[in-house]
């Protein structure tokens, strides 16, 4: 069955993890008093970091990769439509069905209808950003069917009930002392003399899902790539749940983003040498499964493809933004972040944290319903600097921020400093002036209202005793 998908539209409201409760600086300012939060986060970015770099070393060609990448990616947006419409004919040939979803709304309600119908109370589920992006769990929840999630670090998540607060390590924020109460306190079965060593904890989560694979006859996953040529489905991941959860359920439901999909086997083999790098820091993903539609009396006897637009077509339609949706979910631009470093995830609100997230999460909802996030920046250009495909991160967020609805007083503002800083004499006379606003100032620190806002976040910086018209002056 076919949808047409209509006019670009942003995700709606009420459904999904791409808005949060609070703006940016107010839950990153409440993260930074979180000492414990900021250790873990630094230990283990700066782990990856160290992985990563040492295994993109190894590469002579890295950087002609990224190009292929970059081109790659740029290639399928500019022909999306038609390698959608290619990838549906090649999946229904195969016996697979394909869904396509406006938005979270109506993949949640194809995604229940179908597990309905398969009789099943449970789902067992491989990681998924897509379906965290629409709120499938709880979507599901609400319609009395149990998902499990069989990622280690999404189960310690859902068990914790929790959000995740990383692309690739969404338990990040978690130590072990933390993941063993979780255990303790949420898994069935477990021993109750549980310690928090490593392999004693994933030794009790093995043993969890190990009898919840053999007992559900319905998995839910997402897709890292989809080649349009045949109708293959990918995913990589490094635990081995995946490729369970792949292929020992009678029905297998993917959900995917529109923009995932590729055009050749060709093309997917650039991906698979940036991808294990940049994201794990490994040369290659330890489990990659590729499926194409059904085969009789081996795997999932029924399977159906969900392609989600949820606001896509809306960054597409924007030919600067849409290089957001080059994105491959590496999250290497997070590892590399000073701002992600030091205030987390869960600070961005919605389930893409991060630089990548602080471009693409805005554009999904609506620039209003995220203004603070393209400002969750330094504008460093570490991310891009990071990125497998060269997405401009740095130049997206400023784009972005042209967007966002300002205020009348800052708008006033920067219409009084433009109209300043082209009258010389003027400028001069502002610039002393300048000195004696941090008098008025938050103790002596910030700036009066109405532009107090401005400093509310960072300090003034220090004026110099001389301008340097004063000091070229007196040569």
């Amino acid at each position: 069955m076919s949808t047409f998908l209509g006019m670009p539209a942003t995700a709606p409201r009420g459904v999904g993890h791409l808005r949060g409760d609070q703006t940016f600086p107010r839950a990153a300012h409440d993260a930074l008093g979180n000492s414990q939060l900021r250790r873990n986060l630094r230990h283990a970015t700066t782990t990856i970091r160290g992985k990563s770099g040492k295994v993109i070393a190894e590469l002579p060609d890295w950087q002609e990769l990224r190009d292929a990448g970059s081109a790659i990616k740029a290639d399928v947006m500019a022909r999306l439509p038609e390698l959608l419409e290619e990838l549906e004919a090649r999946v229904t040939e195969a016996g697979g069905v394909v869904h396509w979803a406006a938005d979270a709304n109506e993949a949640n309600e194809i995604v229940t209808r179908l597990v309905r119908e398969t009789g099943s109370s449970r789902v067992i589920k491989v990681k998924s950003m897509a379906t965290q992006e629409i709120g499938l769990n709880e979507a599901l929840e609400e319609a009395g069917i149990t998902p499990v999630e069989t990622d280690l670090a999404e189960l310690i998540v859902q068990l914790g009930d929790d959000k995740p607060s990383h692309i690739l390590v969404p338990a990040i924020h978690r130590n072990r002392s933390e993941i063993r109460e979780i255990f303790l306190r949420a898994m069935p079965g477990v021993d109750p003399a549980l310690t928090d060593d490593p392999p004693v904890l994933a030794a009790a989560a093995r043993r969890y899902l190990r009898e919840t694979f053999l007992s559900t006859e319905v998995a839910v996953s997402g897709a890292n790539f989809a080649i349009a040529a045949t109708g293959t489905l990918g995913v990589v991941e490094s635990e081995g749940n995946g490729r369970m959860c792949l292929t020992l359920p009678d029905t297998l439901i993917t959900v995917m983003g529109i923009e995932k999909v590729l055009p050749t086997w060709r093309d997917l083999e650039v991906f698979l040498q940036l991808l294990p790098r940049a994201s794990t820091g490994e040369r290659m993903n330890p489990y990659t499964t590729m499926w194409t539609g059904v085969t009789p009396g081996d795997g999932p006897q029924n399977f159906h493809l969900v392609l989600l637009d949820n606001g896509r077509s809306a960054v597409l339609a924007d030919t600067a933004g849409r290089q957001a949706l080059h994105c491959i979910r590496c999250s290497a631009c997070l590892n590399v972040c000073p701002v992600y470093e030091r205030t987390g995830g869960h600070s961005y609100g919605s389930v893409y944290p991060g630089p990548i997230g602080a471009v693409l999460s805005p554009q999904l909802t609506g620039v209003a319903d995220n203004a603070s996030l393209p400002y969750a920046s330094s504008l460093c250009g570490a991310c891009f600097d990071a990125c497998p495909v060269k997405i401009d991160i740095p130049s997206l967020l400023v784009h972005l921020r042209n967007q966002v609805p300002h205020p009348p007083a800052e708008r006033a503002a920067m219409a009084a400093a433009a109209y300043t800083m082209a009258r010389p004499r003027l400028y001069a006379n502002a610039q002393r002036a300048a000195k004696l606003a941090r008098i008025a100032g938050r103790r002596g620190r910030g700036l009066p209202p109405p532009f107090s806002g401005w400093t509310a976040g960072r300090d003034l910086p220090e004026f110099p005793s001389q301008t340097f018209r004063d000091w070229w002056a007196e040569r």
